[in-house]
């Protein structure tokens, strides 16, 4: 390509919209889209879930048919990393020995799975779970006799051992804290989704770490720190992610857990922007920056990305938000609640529907709900519009949380 392009590093979510938002707004230049799986942009949800249970096929989870950028005139490169990015020539290697110029350039990177350190760790059968490849080598062990150790009580690891219970498989989660979720629910929910998953027959050992993976060229078990070994048909490592930084530190960007973005996600070279998993961007309505590993963040971004690209003013800030399915359960969760004074229930947990509300100088810091999507909706517009709101209407059913949108 002779005339410098519009480059996005990086084929997921955060890259694939940025792409498809430059043509939506306009643009008629040369766009190019480097990505090293083989597949078009696609979204990681599904893989946890209907992908990993056979419920879809893993092409569902393409954000658009094949042949779309095509259609668009964006140039797809499937196949080949980016391997440096030439500032003073504004140019970004290829993994093939080829290289491409760019007139600004989309750092959407993502992040890589945080590998185990243990023994064994190589063996046949052990799987970590980031794209599409990863979900069907999954599913392929969780036949019949299936035995699965999950190691980290996540959401992901939760979601594959919901998937693998629900395929047959004889489950046990072990994770390293004294809860579930530990970074993300409070200790009362975290208690009451450890009671689902017991209640599924999953056997949670909880405060047990691995020391190693045990086998003769496949798993066959874990060890526990204790002695213990767990019998192991197949192992899924899911202890998170780690953000994909080193390109933009090679070339010198400003990183801080992340590539540090402002909030038109422009980096500290003012070509070179960011989006998704791999950025420490500001949030105004949080009140400081966060660095954020969800499905909508690495959409929303990626859009607000190709505006600000394209020399839009409106800078990037929302109320960041999180699904999971397990089992029949749906949990969704709004803010990064930080520090929060008091806890407000609304509805029964016995019911297995209801919301948390988590307060701060009355109002709401955070939520989380399950099998409640309605309210949820409504809480994350109370936060955007920083509403200060009575705890006892909010804890009343009979309450509609839309009047109190208007009070």
């Amino acid at each position: 390509m002779s005339d410098p392009a519009i480059v996005v590093i990086g084929a997921g979510q955060a890259g694939g919209w940025a792409a498809r938002t430059l043509r939506d707004e306009g643009f008629e230049g040369g766009i190019v889209v480097i990505g090293e799986e083989p597949y078009p942009p696609y979204e990681r949800p599904p893989l946890s879930k209907e992908v990993l249970l056979g419920k879809e096929p893993a092409d569902s989870s393409y954000l658009w048919p094949e042949g779309s950028f095509d259609e668009l005139g964006i140039e797809l490169r499937t196949g080949v990393g980016a391997t440096a990015i030439d500032r003073a020539a504004r140019t970004v290697a290829l993994s093939d020995g080829g290289s491409i110029p760019y007139r600004k350039l989309l750092i959407a990177t993502g992040g890589r799975v945080r590998r185990l350190p243990v023994e064994g760790a190589e063996l046949d059968g052990v799987h970590y779970l980031r794209g599409i490849d990863d979900s069907e080598a999954i599913r392929g062990d969780l036949g019949e006799g299936a035995k699965l150790v999950v190691i980290g009580g996540g959401w992901i690891g939760l979601e594959v051992a919901a998937a693998a219970r629900m395929l047959g498989a004889e489950v046990t989660v072990v994770e390293a804290l004294d809860r579930l979720c530990g970074r993300a629910l409070t200790p009362e929910l975290a208690a009451w989704l450890l009671d689902v998953h017991r209640g599924r027959g999953v056997d949670v050992r909880l405060g047990a770490t691995v020391e190693a993976l045990t086998g003769e060229g496949r798993v066959s078990g874990a060890r526990l720190s204790g002695g213990e070994t767990l019998a192991a048909t197949a192992v899924v490592i899911g202890i998170g992610i780690v953000p994909n930084v080193e390109l933009a530190e090679a070339a010198g960007l400003e990183i801080d857990n992340g590539v540090r973005v402002d909030a038109h996600c422009r980096t500290s070279d003012p070509d070179i922007f960011a989006a998704g998993d791999v950025t420490n961007h500001p949030n105004d309505l949080l009140g400081r920056n966060i660095r954020l590993e969800s499905w909508e963040n690495a959409q929303n971004q990626g859009i607000a990305a190709a505006r600000a690209m394209l020399g839009g003013e409106t800078p990037y800030c929302e109320i960041p938000w999180f699904w999971s399915d397990q089992y029949d359960v749906n949990i969704q969760l709004v803010g990064l609640p930080n520090d929060f004074e008091e806890t407000v229930t609304r509805g029964e947990r016995a019911d297995g529907s209801f919301v948390e509300f988590y307060m701060k100088g009355g109002r709401i810091d955070g939520a989380a709900a399950i099998n409640n999507p309605r309210d949820i909706r409504f809480a994350k517009r109370l936060m955007q519009a920083q509403k200060t709101v009575d705890p006892a209407a909010l804890a009343d059913p009979s309450v509609k949380l839309q009047a109190l949108l208007r009070g």
